[in-house]
């Protein structure tokens, strides 16, 4: 079903319109429409400001401090959000952090990723009509989630990953009930495409809908499974492995199709690679100290850094600037959410009203908040 894109506005007839959910959590995020009777002639995404002071707050803070701050601006994926951060950190410090504690960063880091995008895929089904999808959705990351919690003392937001390492180890008698869970969801993941992404009506309503082309995806900036699935195989974990993810086996999904089913797509087969990854983790990892004794207050010492990492929405990336002190001198914080808002814009243009509906699946690709 393709969208048509053809027609000439009427500019005596253009109406602007907001869409989009009014909530706290997302930032009161919405977009702004210009319609010619069905028809988008323009389209702007407005985030909003509600996580924008992140970067100041961090210069009034030291390096120990920033960590529970820093993981708000993307609540469904806090150990993503942090892990940039920390690496950044142990990389002025010249920190060496001990192996279980890689280990255990990586194996947050991928429960957040099995997280994050089963949050998507329960709220991609509720825009679809498919209120099954979110039922099954919510209930079943709540495995990860108890897995994650256990592991990390708190639900959601963990401020787990730290400089030097992590702030504590997994209790005894995880890793046989975490395997246990992986090789359940492998099973439950099949009976997600049965029913919710190869079902006609949810095809019908995502196929050819939203098509994002290689060089587009390239030239606006896409990141994640976003720029996956139109054809571009780039994943940091792959192209400069941080941590310890040259350790494991496991494949960057990749589609060439680049519209809306396609992404879910990329979604779905990323969750199964980071079930592959979680079993070599917990089965490979070794004893050992999980972090380094750096003191409530660790002085790092001045220059600066660019770290980078493939979080659940893509790109995550910190720029800091020590200058000597406890503190950060400056701390700039690149989102993977914002690099793909500015895809919105394009993909709307000349769309009916209707299938905007469908493209909304960006705001929880990309501008999702908690």
């Amino acid at each position: 079903m393709a969208v048509e894109t053809e027609y000439v506005p009427d500019a005596d007839k253009i109406m602007n319109v907001s869409l989009g959910p009014q909530h706290p959590g997302s930032g009161h995020f919405r977009i702004k429409l210009w319609l010619d009777g069905d028809y988008v002639v323009r389209a702007e995404p407005d985030p909003g400001y509600v996580h924008r002071g992140e970067e100041k707050m961090a210069e009034y803070r030291n390096y120990i401090q920033n960590v529970p701050h820093l993981e708000r601006p993307v609540i469904l994926d806090s150990c993503g959000i942090l892990f940039p951060y920390a690496l950044g950190v142990d990389e002025l410090m010249g920190n060496k952090v001990p192996p279980r504690g890689q280990y255990l960063s990586v194996i947050m880091a991928e429960l957040n990723r099995i997280i994050s995008h089963m949050y998507f895929l329960g709220i991609y089904g509720v825009f679809m009509g498919h209120t099954t999808m979110i039922t099954w959705a919510m209930g079943d990351r709540e495995m990860f989630i108890d897995i994650a919690e256990r592991i990390g003392g708190a639900r959601v937001t963990f401020a787990y990953i730290i400089p030097g390492g992590v702030r504590n180890d997994m209790p005894d008698g995880l890793k046989e009930r975490a395997l246990k869970t992986c090789d359940w969801f492998d099973k439950r993941i099949q009976e997600y495409e049965k029913i919710f992404l190869y079902n006609p009506l949810f095809e019908g309503r995502t196929r050819k809908v939203g098509i994002l082309s290689r060089d587009d995806a390239i030239r606006l900036g896409t990141t994640g499974t976003v720029l996956r699935a139109s054809g571009v195989n780039s994943d940091i974990r792959k192209d400069e492995p941080y941590s310890v993810y040259q350790d494991f086996d496991f494949n960057v999904p990749v589609s060439n199709d680049g519209d809306s089913w396609a992404r879910l797509w990329v979604a779905i087969e990323e969750m199964k690679e980071s079930l592959k990854i979680l079993r070599q983790a917990f089965t490979k990892i070794p004893d050992g100290p999980v972090r380094l004794k750096l003191g409530p207050q660790p002085r790092v010492p001045a220059g600066e850094v660019y770290t980078r990492t493939e979080a659940a929405r893509g790109e995550m990336s910190y720029h800091i600037v020590s200058d000597g002190t406890p503190r950060p001198y400056r701390l700039k914080i690149g989102v993977p959410s914002f690099k793909n808002m500015r895809v919105l814009p394009h993909l709307l243009k000349g769309c009916h009203i209707a299938y905007s509906a469908n493209l909304l699946e960006f705001e929880f690709l990309a501008g999702r908040i908690g």
